[in-house]
């Protein structure tokens, strides 16, 4: 990056433009202003085409210096404000989320936009380079995290006053992506049929794999018979699988991070306990006898004892050539989940409610609450107003009066009603004798 001139905070700033004929871009506008630091006159300049542009350039760095924004910053383009400003553009978010929003940046966002002022990014602008990225073929992921980072560094933008509204908020960019004819008649269509399809497919992914490794069937098997991540299917140990009652508790997924997997909570923030079928308890039970006595020791691993991710599986079982012929072309192993989730709702396993909302409360259309009587909207208009009515109350019987009870009834038989006030009886304290005491203690 070229060294720019760095403008301190708070002194005057003068503008002048300069004509000069034999240039490719003759007029030079120019900003001058005195360094307190230094004692020395510093200036910052740059070339325009027209007086209007350079006359446009000079109120911009007046107005930045106005604002406390230093013109050196309010000149900047998008890949050199971006290359200063990401660790505080990119605060809060997880290391796993880096890697995809850091190459959006690099691959798409710097060749497109990086050579545009910050000040001169627009809606428009944004807007274009979007499409133009769905013109190319990008997929939806890639145009998703190319623009998330773009509207991190210019939310910091807007921040450090450059711009007043962030230009790289637009919607409406996902309605350019069609969808498969199948899905939108058909939900399920991403879905497996029904369990034969299931082994059929995990057999043929053991046998396209080196050395016909068997667990690599197990983890498709058990990721859609749980309707659990790959990341949740390697990460489950031993002691989070109940034999008794044939629950698993979700506590933990294994995911991408830079420099390696890593383990991490599941997405949801919370853990979660899901049934594990019949089908599958024989599979598990031998898991767990060759997992061996540690309880931390993870039920699925790859060949040689590491961790699987979704990636390490479709390389290994050469997932993109095997799926074309049990199941759906465009089966994901993400869609391991959805089929288990599909099965579950088939067989009238209830939703499960969203996290927000852990009540226990029965719906108006429980079926142990009679059913409420739908009354049409006519005769609700014909029916006449009826002022509510106070609800009748059952008269209780009241309790009989107690006798009130005069001093006199429980007085001593001395007593007279002259002396009406309460008199109590002290005793005299008999004087304590120290003879060991200390002389401290004869006070």
């Amino acid at each position: 990056m070229p060294y720019t001139e760095a403008v301190p905070l708070g002194v005057r700033v003068a503008g002048d433009i300069e004509h000069r004929p034999d240039r490719p871009s003759p007029y030079r506008a120019r900003v001058r202003w005195f360094d307190p630091a230094s004692k020395r006159r510093r200036s910052l300049s740059e070339g325009k085409d027209t007086h209007d542009e350079a006359e446009d350039w000079i109120s911009g760095i007046l107005k930045a210096a106005e604002a406390g924004i230093a013109p050196n910053v309010a000149t900047m383009s998008l890949a050199e404000y971006g290359a200063s400003n990401m660790d505080l553009a990119l605060r809060g978010l997880e290391l796993k989320t880096l890697d995809p929003y850091l190459a959006g940046w690099r691959r798409r966002v710097v060749p497109a936009l990086g050579h545009f002022p910050v000040r001169m990014i627009s809606n428009g602008v944004v807007d274009r380079t979007v499409h133009g990225w769905i013109a190319d073929e990008q997929s939806r992921s890639t145009v998703k995290n190319s623009l998330a980072v773009l509207v991190r560094v210019m939310e910091q933008a807007v921040r450090d006053g450059l711009v007043a509204v962030n230009p790289a908020r637009v919607t409406g960019w996902q309605r350019e992506y069609k969808q498969a004819e199948d899905e939108l008649d058909n939900p399920r269509a991403l879905a497996l049929r029904d369990w034969p399809t299931l082994l059929r497919l995990a057999h043929a992914l053991v046998e396209r794999s080196h050395g016909h490794y068997q667990g690599w069937g197990e983890v498709v098997v058990f990721a859609a018979a749980t309707a659990a991540r790959i990341g949740e299917v390697s990460g489950v140990r031993v002691a989070d699988i109940d034999t008794v009652n044939w629950i698993w508790t979700v506590r933990r997924q294994t995911t991408p991070a830079p420099g390696g997997l890593i383990d991490k909570n599941t997405k949801g923030k919370r853990a979660r306990h899901v049934p594990i079928v019949e089908e599958i308890r024989p599979l598990v039970a031998e898991r767990i006898l060759a997992a061996g006595p540690n309880p931390d020791a993870r039920l699925f691993t790859g060949p040689r004892g590491g961790r699987i991710s979704t990636a390490v599986l479709r390389d290994a079982t050469h997932w993109d050539e095997v799926v074309t012929s049990p199941g759906p072309e465009h089966l994901r192993r993400h869609d391991l989940r959805h089929t288990g989730l599909t099965w579950f709702a088939d067989a009238g396993v209830p939703r499960p409610r969203p996290p927000q909302d852990r009540r226990t409360r029965l719906s108006p259309h429980h079926p142990a609450l009679p059913q409420p009587r739908h009354v049409p909207d006519r005769e609700r208009r014909n029916r006449p107003h009826r002022p509510p009515q106070p609800r009748p109350r059952t008269p209780q019987p009241r309790r009989p009066a107690r006798p009130r009870k005069t001093p006199v009834d429980h007085a001593a038989p001395n007593w007279s009603p002259r002396h009406t006030e309460r008199r109590y009886r002290i005793s005299p304290i008999p004087p304590a004798t120290c003879v060991d005491a200390s002389r401290d203690d004869r006070i």
